[in-house]
């Protein structure tokens, strides 16, 4: 029996290689692309990113601005991420099927979440900019309509994972809906509610900066302003300053987590 499940694995992957093969290959030949020149560029790439691509005393003149830009980023994302979770927790409380109103705004819900969440956030940040042009609104809404739809669907999960035990237990007692929602479920559903929360708002911080190139906001167009003028040195600053608050702001989320999970 162990020896069929491993000849059935083997095979599996065989066939699956062989797959990836046959597809690399004919991507290869169709596109014509030189794998040698590939594989040699990117030595190229980083000995001229280690020779322009760094800052120096003329871009750490443009501090001050990169900073504003930076906080102006991080502020947007936040904000785009908590008014989301506030209409998201709404969405979850009547999509959910412990918390739901009936069926119907379960299906209308989950519909709705999946359609949001579905949409690229480039593809909201262009549809919006015919709308709002270039604009943080424009930058804003992107951010907030990705989020709706993921933490709409988080939230859902995380509701219908809460034991139906104390909500049973309330409900036998004549709470109202109200009383079953803020003193069974929310309490419960609180530390996993939280760690999506943190997460989408790490992750938003990340999206903004994409954001921002094509809205023309922000961390993002600084970035695409001066790498459009080759002023390399100050394009590298930006991309460290990036880094460096993407890792502690991942850093605070994860210590958030461990506290409250």
């Amino acid at each position: 029996m162990q020896a069929d499940i491993f000849t059935r694995r083997r095979n599996g992957g065989l066939l699956f290689f062989t797959l990836l093969t046959v597809l690399t290959t004919g991507s290869i030949v169709i596109t014509r692309y030189d794998v040698l020149k590939g594989f040699t560029s990117i030595f190229r790439a980083f000995a001229w990113g280690a020779a322009n691509f760094y800052p120096d005393a003329g871009a750490m003149t443009k501090l001050p601005d990169i900073l504003l830009k930076l906080k102006e980023t991080v502020l947007m994302s936040v904000a785009s991420t908590t008014v989301a979770a506030i209409f998201a927790m709404f969405l979850a409380l009547a999509g959910s099927s412990t918390t739901g109103l009936c069926s119907l705004s379960g299906i209308i819900t989950r519909g709705v979440a999946s359609i949001f969440r579905n949409i690229p956030l480039v593809a909201w940040a262009m549809v919006l900019m015919l709308a709002f042009s270039q604009s943080e609104l424009t930058g804003y809404l992107a951010l907030f309509f990705g989020s709706l739809g993921f933490l709409t669907r988080a939230f859902i999960e995380t509701i219908d994972e809460v034991s139906n035990k104390p909500v049973e237990a309330l409900q036998a007692t004549g709470a109202s809906y109200f009383q079953v929602v803020f003193q069974a479920v929310l309490p419960a559903g609180m530390p996993q509610l939280s760690s999506w929360l943190l997460f989408m708002v790490d992750t938003n911080i990340r999206d903004a900066t994409l954001v921002g190139l094509l809205t023309g906001t922000g961390i993002g167009f600084s970035f695409d302003l001066y790498y459009k003028s080759m002023n390399f040195h100050a394009a590298s600053l930006v991309v460290i300053l990036i880094v460096i608050t993407v890792i502690v702001v991942e850093m605070i989320s994860n210590y958030v987590r461990r506290v409250i999970m």
